[in-house]
């Protein structure tokens, strides 16, 4: 395969981004290549806000063509939570054809080395970036997000994750010398003198089963992370939200292609409805990597069943805010407001219990019963979101009907401190949009913890009230310990009481946030900074994004020689 684009011009291109990112992951300083701002693209070949819109427009009703093999069928059916259709159709495989296709290239992907397939994926970062616009609209259409939410979590952030994985990898491949001369002295004998050559070899085919909510921000990491160790990666997106994948899938293939590469290194596995493949590749004895994001039932079967590969889940999980006392009473409501309210509640990382005192809070506006901070914070929920316009940019819209559902009947699991409202997207009619519920639950009481212990996913808050600071530390101990958390924040002015949280968190391995006032939210985490999950507990079997996540997509094969 000829190459339009050489190692040489690729290396000269990127390396000085790839070593910006590993001086980011060490440093764990703030980086980007990526403009988060709209306005930052139009030029050098980047589509601006109006040719971005366009090309999403154009690709509506159309077939997206990859020129895979094995192709036995065109499959699609997604419609936007905001009421359009995409109509779309995609490729669907026959994986007795598509599979060994795939295996072909790899030789030659595993012979290129850590650092030309470093630059090769950056290669196709690079022009996903520059169509920023088109895949916001398609994150927009396919999760529910906002548009800006889908610009910045969709584009960006996603791109930076993307990185930061190949960054991971590089890192992890280079620990190894290519090559070693080894001399033993033997005393008065002639020493032992071997040559040994080290070669980071692919575990062979990942599988990457994409979700709902986010599907480039969770679906980036992985298939980076397996590319950049030298493996092929199958795409395999969730049925609703399968453009925003399959737009990546083609810009890698082109890449691919061009740089002389197998373009069936990259392919996508889209399904006809109700027809489920996931667990039938996962099974696949060709598959020997899985990166999972969605429901704790699949990723617990994936890890019990699909035992030939590296299974990397990141599940579901019960996030706690601890509530003890404050200094910035007012800072404290807006930024949980804030976290409540984003992409309505849709996040794996949104804070669902807040465990409260019952006897109330020290604050620097002086005591605050339960009842009090509890209603304070609706009226800072209800101040946030009451401007429809405002309301529609922060909330997006629910993704789907058993989001719809779960708020419904959280309704009736106590008192209500705060009601859902409807509201109206002049946009798009068609959109189920809805503001938060918060919910009053004694966490004394045996029937209030069967809410306050399960994930209600979606714009649902229990508002708990606890006993004391120790109990509270308990619970918050149990739950991450039982059901996992993502996401852990706490308020408190008390040294004794932080060290305490601060304690559950390390030994239950959680992430933690304290005192959050501003404009950073426990929901949000940055690339190359900050740890997205643990893998230390049920939440995820793995961070994003560490060397844990990337060091065993590969293994390290030793040949030697006497010199």
């Amino acid at each position: 395969m000829t190459a339009a684009l050489s190692a040489h011009e690729l290396i000269a291109r990127h390396r000085s981004t790839l070593d910006q990112a590993l001086e980011a992951i060490r440093t764990r300083a703030y980086w980007s290549p990526h403009p988060e701002h709209p306005k930052a693209y139009g030029e050098n070949g980047s589509l601006d806000a109006a040719a971005g819109k366009a090309a999403f427009d154009a690709l509506l009703g159309s077939r997206l063509d990859l020129g895979q093999p094995g192709t036995d069928d065109w499959v699609g059916g997604e419609t936007s939570p905001y009421g359009i259709d995409l109509g779309v159709t995609y490729p669907h495989a026959d994986l007795d054809v598509l599979l060994p296709a795939m295996k072909a290239g790899q030789r030659a992907w595993r012979d290129a080395g850590a650092e030309q397939r470093a630059v090769v994926c950056l290669e196709i970062l690079k022009r996903v970036s520059d169509r920023t616009h088109e895949f916001a609209h398609a994150v927009m259409h396919t999760s529910g997000q906002a548009f800006m939410m889908a610009f910045q979590a969709g584009g960006p952030h996603a791109q930076d994750r993307g990185l930061e994985a190949v960054a991971y990898a590089y890192v992890e491949q280079v620990r190894t010398p290519d090559t070693a001369e080894w001399t033993k002295p033997q005393g008065k004998r002639d020493p032992l003198a071997m040559t040994k050559q080290f070669t980071p070899v692919p575990r062979g085919i990942g599988l990457v089963i994409g979700c709902n909510t986010f599907p480039t921000w969770n679906g980036y990491p992985g298939l980076f992370a397996s590319l950049a160790t030298g493996n092929a990666v199958l795409v395999k997106p969730h049925p609703r939200a399968v453009l925003p994948l399959a737009l990546t899938v083609q810009v890698a293939r082109e890449v691919l292609a061009e740089t002389g590469f197998d373009p069936n290194l990259v392919a996508l596995a889209a399904e006809r409805p109700g027809e489920g493949i996931a667990k039938t590749l996962a099974l696949r004895p060709e598959i020997r990597i899985i990166d999972y994001t969605g429901s704790t039932a699949f990723g617990d079967w994936l890890e019990a069943n699909a035992r030939q590969a590296q299974v990397y889940t990141e599940k579901a999980g019960v996030n706690t805010v601890v509530v003890h006392s404050t200094s910035d009473y007012k800072g404290m409501l807006s930024n949980l407001a804030f976290s409540l309210s984003l992409y309505s509640g849709q996040m794996c990382t949104t804070p669902q219990n807040l465990l409260v005192p019952r006897e109330g809070i020290a604050t620097d506006q002086g005591p605050k019963s339960y009842d009090e901070v509890v209603a304070d914070l609706a009226q800072a929920v209800d101040g946030l979101l009451g401007d429809d316009a405002r309301a529609n940019a922060l909330l997006g819209a629910i993704v789907n009907p058993d989001v719809k559902a779960r708020l419904e009947a959280a309704a009736g699991l106590g008192e209500v401190a705060l009601a859902s409202r409807e509201i109206t997207n002049p946009d798009f009619p068609g959109a189920v949009v809805r503001t938060p519920v918060i919910v009053k639950l004694d966490g004394a009481k045996p029937d209030a913890e069967a809410a306050y212990m399960s994930e209600c996913f979606g714009p649902v808050s229990f508002a708990v009230a606890v006993d004391s600071a120790a109990d509270a530390a308990e619970l918050l101990r149990r739950t991450v310990r039982e059901k996992g958390a993502m996401t852990v924040g706490a308020y408190t002015t008390d040294p004794e009481v932080e060290q305490a949280v601060r304690e559950v968190c390390l030994e239950e391995a959680a992430q933690l946030s304290l005192n959050l006032t501003g404009g950073v939210y426990v929901n949000q985490t940055a690339a190359f900074s900050d740890f997205h999950g643990s893998g230390g507990n049920p939440a995820a079997s793995a961070a994003l994004c560490d060397g844990a996540f990337v060091a065993n997509r590969f293994r390290v094969v030793e040949v030697r020689r006497e010199a």
